[in-house]
């Protein structure tokens, strides 16, 4: 897989990509994932990325042009499954999402800033718009790295355990059982009895049970509720 993202503020994506598992997935050739400033797309010596809007009104919207170079010019080097913007009035990013768009091969996402892009911009080059949240940040960067970490995490071989990440709250619907380690007991304080019976089959039904009281209590939006 191959994501490239265009971005105003190519280093605040920096330190995302270079640690942990995100890190490992790319040394391990499962993901290449390519950083573009759109500064390099900009076509005047002030490299200006940002205009005022037409109407008037408070604040700054980014160009068009520079925007339409940039994913015109990756296009031209490979096909790609989806261009996606990252906006707060996108579709809201739940598990089932990231788990689609882990089975595409290339994808481009597009940060936003100022008051956003020229519409033009998403109605003749955007694919697909996702929010990470009913709520605004400064900009599309950290929106963009979360929803890269949600793909690449469940690429095959990315995680040493590959059931791992089918384990995850969210993946069924269901939030993820409690998990205890050693040791069993702290100051009292006891791990659950079957968990240390070595029984797989009650193991597991105490999972699934677990999973379904936690998401009645936290989330019963999820079991339509």
């Amino acid at each position: 897989m191959r994501i490239d993202i265009i971005t105003l503020l190519p280093r605040l994506l920096e330190s995302p990509f270079s640690h942990s598992i995100l890190k490992r997935a790319q040394e391990k050739g499962l993901v290449d994932v390519v950083v573009h400033d759109l500064r390099d797309f900009a076509t005047n010596k002030q490299k200006q990325l940002d205009d005022y809007a037409f109407g008037g009104g408070a604040g700054m919207v980014m160009m068009i042009e520079p925007i339409d170079l940039c994913i015109s010019k990756l296009k031209s080097e490979r096909d790609y499954d989806e261009v996606i913007y990252m906006t707060p009035d996108g579709e809201l990013l739940k598990q089932g999402i990231a788990n689609e768009l882990s089975l595409k091969g290339n994808l481009i996402i597009l940060c936003g800033h100022y008051k956003g892009v020229d519409q033009r911009v998403r109605d003749h080059f955007i694919t697909r718009e996702i929010s990470i949240g009913d709520y605004v940040l400064s900009g599309g960067e950290l929106a963009a790295a979360v929803l890269a970490d949600s793909i690449i995490r469940i690429l095959p071989g990315v995680l040493s355990d590959e059931t791992s990440a089918l384990t995850d709250s969210f993946q069924d619907d269901l939030l993820a059982p409690p998990v205890y380690t050693r040791p069993s007991d702290y100051k009292g304080m006891k791990v659950p009895e079957v968990l240390l019976s070595g029984h797989e089959a009650k193991i597991e039904e105490w999972r699934y049970e677990k999973s379904v009281e936690l998401t009645k209590q936290k989330r019963p939006g999820l079991l339509g509720e």
